[in-house]
């Protein structure tokens, strides 16, 4: 039987400065409201890194890394001089 649900699409997020944490990273994106939302999620094991859940609230996200929350695929760019 075929899967027809469509891929998940990746929206690219380029920062200034990698690295940054993973909390900060919800908040800014508007993928929570508040940060502590974000770590109330991130400690619940809601939010995967790299395919891998991530309970760490301070985890350090650099370029390439993928989040995935609630239905959204974030990947970090570090933006290059």
């Amino acid at each position: 039987m075929k899967n027809n649900t469509p891929p998940a699409t990746i929206r690219v997020v380029t920062i200034e400065k990698a690295p940054i944490e993973l909390c900060q990273l919800l908040k800014f994106e508007n993928l929570v409201q508040s940060g502590g939302e974000a770590k109330t999620v991130i400690t619940q094991g809601r939010v995967l890194v790299n395919g891998a859940i991530e309970t760490r609230k301070r985890k350090k996200l650099i370029s390439g890394d993928i989040v995935e929350f609630e239905g959204e695929k974030i990947q970090i760019r570090e933006n290059q001089p």
